[in-house]
């Protein structure tokens, strides 16, 4: 957006007192306020979509708290502009787990674009999903077939009045077909990981992510929860034989993959065994722990939306099917016109990722809807999706769960609104940025999750709740299909 028009303001905000405000604004961030709260207040205070705030998790866990935050949909894609801003070490934000996590790596996210390791990365990642493509289809639907039977089962246990967890077996799920996509098509309970993968990575994200997170325990005391998480790292020990048995059986899985890979990149800069732990951080991290926030938030809002949408959904669903002789394929997808338009809506309303940084490569000027700001060469700059992707200046209804926003001509020019992969959606992942490589994979098994449920059920009803990442969903019940 031009700034030619817009007066130049300074930034607002305070940082408070050295050591004393990180730890004030870290309070009110996880228990005074609350996530949204705490924006929402400050945007409020200083008539401001820009300003400088210190965010989690302050001393003794950061290199610097102190940052400027962007919560609109003008300034946040400067994050996205990597010639503005350096990605080194920020995928997690003013902290970074230690590499112990990652075989001690400094994996593909925590690269910045300049570093030529990325570019070597990246394009190995680019070229294995393009290929994956092909099989990805009917790898999921095999999975999701299997997670069904998990459902139903635990519903019929339990009953309507307790209803069956979703996220539980969900992530099983997404983990063993990940594990079949990623490796060569075995299923992770044929190895040595057997049944236990999706826990052991649960663990490993979660010291990784600690920092990040509140458990949210009335009985513990806010001081002695926020010692524990927000101060220190929590140790790679703790998890370690865990991590290990999944990067053994992933890198025995992946094997050909990795033998391809070691032949195009060279071992000079890059070996196998680096190899094997980013593309086990790839599975891990960004895939599953994506999965494991988005499918439970597609469940919760397509559920609460009622019988109307799932009638709507079920009838554009079938139909495509039925046009392509009962196939499921990428084409029929394409058609679903509602069923993406309901795949970008629950993103932008509560993406897969809420934060995204980066720190200032020179003096950059950045405008939000009213006013122009410099940011100094140096500063840390946070921006915070879901109120980017909430811009009531760019969407009607914000905060409302919309299914056909994206359908028809105006429709389609909102996509690009849609940031959830650390770009536009209207944009494509290159070994020379910094947007997620599986996002178009990742709009896709959305999609296949609305287009396998509706294929399979009429309907259903969910309750929901919050977990440390994302969204509990119990299912309370499940109508098969008339069609």
């Amino acid at each position: 957006m031009s700034t030619e028009n817009l007066p130049l303001k300074e930034i607002p905000g305070s940082y408070g007192l050295p050591f004393f405000g990180p730890i004030r604004d870290r309070f009110d961030f996880f228990y005074k306020q609350g996530q949204d709260e705490f924006f929402r207040a400050r945007v409020k205070k200083y008539n401001s979509t820009v300003f400088r705030v210190n965010v989690r998790p302050g001393p003794f866990n950061a290199k610097d708290s102190k940052v400027v935050v962007l919560l609109d949909a003008v300034s946040f894609p400067v994050l996205f502009d990597v010639s503005k801003v350096e990605k080194r070490d920020v995928f997690t934000g003013t902290f970074m787990p230690s590499t112990h996590f990652t075989g001690g790596y400094r994996v593909c996210s925590y690269l910045d674009p300049s570093e030529p390791k990325h570019a070597i990365l990246k394009s190995f990642f680019l070229s294995f999903l393009s290929r994956a493509h092909k099989s990805l289809i009917p790898t999921f639907r095999s999975s999701v077939g299997h997670m069904f039977v998990d459902l139903e089962e635990e519903l019929a246990v339990k009953g309507q009045a307790e209803g069956a967890g979703f996220n539980a077996v969900s992530d099983k799920m997404s983990f063993d077909f990940l594990f079949r996509l990623f490796g060569d098509g075995k299923s992770s309970y044929e190895t040595s990981v057997g049944g236990g993968g999706n826990g052991n990575l649960d663990k490993w994200l979660l010291f990784q992510l600690a920092p990040l997170v509140t458990l949210g325990l009335k009985w513990l005391p806010n001081f002695l929860e926020d010692f524990v998480l927000h101060t220190f790292p929590l140790p790679f020990w703790a998890v370690k034989s865990g991590y290990e048995k999944v990067h053994d059986a992933f890198r025995d899985a992946a094997a050909a993959l990795l033998d391809e890979a070691a032949k195009t990149m060279s071992p000079v800069i890059i070996s196998k065994d680096e190899a094997t732990h980013n593309l086990l951080f790839l599975t891990g991290f960004n895939a599953y722990g994506g999965m494991k926030v988005l499918f439970p938030a597609l469940l919760k809002y397509i559920g609460a939306a009622g019988e109307d949408l799932h009638r709507r959904l079920a009838a554009e669903i079938r139909a495509v099917v039925k046009e392509e002789g009962g196939k499921v394929t990428l084409a029929a997808v394409n058609k679903m016109s509602l069923t993406k338009s309901v795949a970008w809506e629950v993103m932008r309303i509560e993406p897969p990722v809420a934060y995204q940084f980066g720190r200032a490569k020179h003096d950059i000027t950045v405008a939000s809807h009213t006013a122009a700001f410099v940011i100094k060469r140096g500063e840390m700059i946070c921006g915070y999706q879901p109120f980017a992707t909430k811009d009531p200046e760019i969407f009607e209804s914000p905060e409302d769960f919309v299914a056909n926003r994206f359908v028809g001509e105006e429709g389609e020019k909102l996509i690009k609104y849609v940031l959830w992969s650390n770009g536009r959606e209207d944009e494509d992942p290159t070994a020379a940025n910094k947007q997620c490589p599986a996002k178009d994979m990742v709009v896709l098994l959305a999609r296949m999750m609305v287009v396998e449920f509706f294929l399979k059920y009429d309907t259903f009803t969910v309750e929901s709740g919050t977990l440390l990442l994302g969204t509990s969903v119990t299912v309370k019940s499940l109508t098969n299909a008339t069609w």
